[in-house]
């Protein structure tokens, strides 16, 4: 990186003095960071689109890279927009592909048992249709292996229409000539919602043709769906490429917003806790908050690997093989910096994953070969600590990350 040009040589002594004690002053709130003195050009150029799925993880691993010892605290300015940026100017008459999370849980008759996550997505789309936008809504729903009526979103209709206030339209697929006329037959200030994305293999597979031949069905995009957005499929990353602009809804934004501050400046002790089924998923999460917290708890199915890479059986159970050694690394790294890395202990095992299991409740190292380790119970020994702990206002302050694979 060049060095500053140097002062005039016509400056005074004590204009140079002045000069350098305010450039210095500018740059405390950077070294107070953690933020390297090289780097602060980069920190103020650093932006990512709102949608971006990897935002979290990409302003840690950035202010990581310019720390320079354990303890430090990394800030970078992002610049994001929100879809509350957009006006009725830019809004109305035009059609907006919303990707939402509305993976709601059904019961064997498909009625909806919890409809927290439609109802989240609700201000971002009544703001849309409130300023005459014609809005086309996309999520996914379960793990379908191609076109599987079970997995349909039209149960879904009567719940989204019920709370919109307005009949919401339903397609029967995805892309495709019956869907480009029902979009141009959508009045301003009216919803369609389009079936399950993950019908089509190319949705997870990020194919660019088929995120194309999406966002072709829209004139601007907004990504609202936080429980996904860490998945680049080509409903919420790719059709990026292809709309502009691409911001991102309410929940998404309240979301970023909450992480960013709480992992920036958090209140100490601070412990995170990361689940999810493979360590592969979350690399970029565990070695950025190694550099912020003080305990790190596992769970979910990537403790399995990291049992495995101290030598421990853990029976028929899921493990990534060709991550053992990443494990064994991480957890390396944890004790250099001196993060508590906890796995849990006790579990729920089962010879199979299926309600009329077998199942035993036991500690860890009791678990035999051959059998499925269904359930980890993560806080078990860890939440009369936590409690007591929040309750008399001592920490530790809680960072939850707990996607699991969806």
């Amino acid at each position: 990186m060049a060095s500053a040009a140097a002062p005039p040589t016509s400056l005074s002594l004590a204009a140079r003095a002045a000069t350098r004690a305010a450039a210095a002053a500018a740059a405390t709130p950077l070294r107070r960071g953690g933020l390297a003195a090289a780097c602060q050009p980069a920190a103020r150029s650093l932006a990512f689109a709102a949608g971006d799925a990897r935002l979290a993880v990409h302003v840690a691993s950035r202010c990581r890279q310019a720390s320079s010892a354990r303890g430090t605290r990394a800030m970078a300015t992002m610049a994001k927009k929100s879809v509350g940026d957009l006006t009725e100017a830019d809004l109305e008459g035009k059609r907006v592909l919303v990707r939402a999370d509305l993976n709601v849980p059904l019961d064997e008759n498909q009625n909806i048992t919890d409809d927290t996550r439609i109802r989240a997505a609700i201000p971002t789309i009544q703001y849309l249709t409130g300023k005459g936008a014609k809005v086309i809504l996309s999520s996914h729903l379960g793990r379908p292996k191609g076109v599987t009526p079970k997995f349909s979103l039209s149960p879904l209709v009567p719940r989204l229409s019920e709370l919109l206030g307005i009949q919401v339209q339903k397609a029967d697929d995805v892309i495709g000539p019956e869907v480009e006329k029902l979009v141009s037959a959508l009045p301003n200030g009216g919803v369609l919602l389009l079936e399950n994305v993950r019908f089509y293999k190319e949705e997870e597979k990020n194919d660019p043709e088929f995120a194309q031949k999406l966002a072709s069905l829209a004139d601007l995009y907004v990504n609202d769906a936080f429980g996904t957005a860490h998945r680049a499929h080509a409903s919420t990353e790719g059709v990026t490429k292809f709309l502009e602009p691409s911001v991102a809804g309410f929940l998404l934004q309240k979301e970023l917003d909450y992480l960013v501050g709480a992992v920036s400046s958090p209140k100490r002790p601070f412990a995170a806790i990361v689940g999810g089924s493979k360590v592969s998923s979350k690399i970029g999460v565990i070695e950025s908050l190694l550099e912020k917290c003080d305990i790190l708890l596992l769970g979910g199915g990537m403790i399995f690997t990291f049992y495995k890479a101290q030598g421990l059986s853990v029976g028929a159970s899921l493990v990534e093989e060709d991550k053992l050694e990443l494990a064994t690394s991480l957890l390396a790294k944890a004790k250099e910096k001196g993060v508590s890395l906890m796995l849990p202990t006790d579990v729920v095992i089962a010879d199979k994953f299926a309600p009329d299991a077998n199942s035993q409740h036991l500690r860890f190292l009791m678990v035999g070969w051959g059998w499925t380790l269904a359930q980890i119970l993560l806080l078990r020994s860890m939440r009369p600590w936590i409690q007591h702990r929040q309750s008399s206002g001592t920490g530790p302050w809680v960072f939850l990350n707990l996607t699991s694979s969806l």
